[in-house]
């Protein structure tokens, strides 16, 4: 037999006991990863793997683990030339790891991590090995969490669907139920949809176990897609009714059946019953090819010997060494960026916010404990200023983060208002013409907004670092570029809100009012919200 021919096989080579194995290699590789992106990984394992959301995480590189040793059989018999290409992915997952430091969004970081283990396994194993894992592989990604930012959003959507399916389940039941928002009203018993309702702590590990079981499930490639797509609507779905037999079980049984161990209990009944559907999905569809389900799934795993000799069959290529080189390079440079500190700006605290601002005079109002945590704010303020002649009075509230990093950032109106029961009417952006200190306009988001018989009108906008923007995605561009180019990240959101009088002109009046308002608080911001040139020093502690 020829020594191509004995490669391409698979079998041990002359020689390759004497060279380093070439899963060793990638097992050391990936180990100094850890250590090169230690930072963003381990607010990954302390911050966001306990909450409920994502504590299946823990279990996530295990499982990529089982899916690799359940092809071990296949691995041993196919070449490992290793490929140049996956020094590519371990360069750019190391760039990924340079912009989520710098402006310090671990969620980059984390994909960063991926994207150069990724680019290990392509450069020492090769692609036809790649091939046969990339499911586990692609399983990984399942370990990083949503960007906070599109993790509220989400969280806000999935909230009022999972309300209105609720209602809909309890009026079918012929119980009286009234509804504002996220807020479920029995009568004698309000019910707050939060965001631990949302269905979130179910849809990731869902979606994750959904992945799962269409890796293992041996069928047509659209069964398998129509498997994994279908966790999504299965847990809003089941989610909503969760809700709805809670607020049933209230209106019959009291307070008691919508707090504490039933709560929890029922949550996990849910979690189940979604599993199961999951199993009988794939029973009917292995049924309709003719198989039962236990023979559809790929569950077998080689013998231990066997499988060790992943480990030991083949020994490193050239291109691992070389990905190995530039693994060693990027940890010894991202050790010397990992020194860089944040920068603070100087300014004035909300506490000292004045409550008199030209012919209106306010009285500052509490905060409850429970939305400041939700908030995660660094300081808040909120103020109801009235003036003389105008019964209608100006709500006033700022919300400022020293920084924006992964789990902080502002909460827009535009998803926090429909939480509260408002329901908005119209939203758009518009500039107020001759506020700013140049005489230039201020753009702000305009919206009515309307809770039973009262409307209200509110401006609001997201002051950052000498930008006032209204596009919620351009604060987040903005945070990434400034964390890069000034290494800040602060910023506020404003909010002013007025009531809409009844009558022809009550809109009107409304702007008129909220406008004049405008021109005589933003003198006053630069003080509480610094700008670009904002005198900064660095953070006594580098907050994670």
């Amino acid at each position: 037999m020829s020594p191509d021919t004995t490669a391409t096989s698979g079998a041990a080579v002359p020689g390759a006991a004497r060279k380093l194995p070439a899963t060793l290699l990638l097992a050391l590789l990936i180990g100094i990863l850890g250590y090169a992106f230690r930072d963003s990984l381990h607010w990954m394992w302390v911050k966001d793997w306990p909450r409920d959301e994502y504590n299946h995480c823990y279990l996530i590189p295990f499982i990529a683990a089982f899916l690799i040793a359940t092809r071990s059989r296949e691995l041993a018999a196919v070449p490992w030339p290793g490929s140049l290409a996956g020094l590519w992915l371990v360069l750019l997952g190391f760039l990924l790891l340079l912009l989520g430091s710098l402006s310090s969004i671990f969620t980059i970081a984390q994909y960063g991590f991926i994207t150069a283990v990724w680019g290990c396994f392509v450069a020492v194993w090769g692609w036809p090995a790649v091939k046969l894992v990339w499911p586990a592989l692609a399983y990984l990604v399942f370990m990083v969490p949503l960007p906070s930012f599109l993790e509220v959003k989400l969280t806000a959507g999935l909230q009022l669907l999972s309300t209105q399916i609720a209602v809909a389940v309890i009026r079918l039941a012929g119980v009286p139920v009234y509804v504002e928002g996220n807020i479920i009203d029995l009568g004698s018993y309000q019910l707050a949809v939060a965001e631990a309702c949302s269905g979130l702590r179910y849809l990731f590990p869902l979606m994750s176990f959904g992945f799962l079981c269409a890796v293992l499930f041996q069928a047509p490639l659209w069964q398998r897609i129509v498997v994994f797509l279908s966790s999504v609507p299965l847990t809003v779905l089941m989610n909503s009714l969760r809700i709805g037999i809670i607020s049933i079980l209230v209106s019959f049984y009291g307070p008691a059946q919508a707090e504490g161990f039933l709560h929890d209990f029922e949550g996990w009944v849910v979690f189940m019953a979604c599993v199961a559907i999951l199993f009988l999905e794939m029973t009917l569809m292995a049924r309709l090819s003719g198989r039962r389900l236990l023979k559809s799934l790929r569950m077998d795993t080689p013998p231990l010997a066997e499988a060790w000799r992943i480990f030991t069959a083949q020994g490193a290529p050239r291109a691992g060494f070389v990905a190995g080189l530039a693994v060693l390079v990027g940890t010894a440079a991202m050790a010397a960026v990992s020194q860089r500190q944040d920068l603070v700006p100087a300014r004035s605290s909300l506490t000292t916010f004045p409550l008199v601002l030209g012919d209106w005079h306010g009285s500052e109002m509490p905060v409850d404990q429970q939305s400041l945590d939700t908030l995660k704010a660094d300081d808040t303020i909120l103020v109801l200023y009235n003036r003389e002649g105008d019964p209608a009075g100006v709500g006033l509230w700022m919300a400022y983060y020293s920084n924006q990093r992964s789990g902080r950032a502002i909460h827009s109106p535009a998803t926090c208002l429909p939480g509260g029961g408002w329901q908005m009417q119209e939203l758009q952006a518009v500039e107020i013409p001759d506020v700013r200190a140049d005489g230039g306009p201020l753009p702000v988001n305009r919206s009515i907004i309307a809770q039973g018989g009262a409307r209200q009108l509110v401006y609001y906008w997201f002051a950052q670092r000498g930008r006032m923007l209204t596009n919620e995605y351009l604060v987040k561009w903005y945070i990434f570029w400034d964390g890069l180019t000034m290494r800040r990240t602060d910023g506020a959101l404003v909010r002013i809100i007025t009531p809409v009088t009844d009558g022809p002109d009550g809109v009107a009046q409304a702007d008129q009012r909220l406008q004049a308002f405008v021109r005589t608080l933003d003198p006053k911001l630069a003080y509480f919200v610094p700008g670009q040139s904002a005198v900064v020093q660095p953070a006594a502690a580098k907050t994670e």
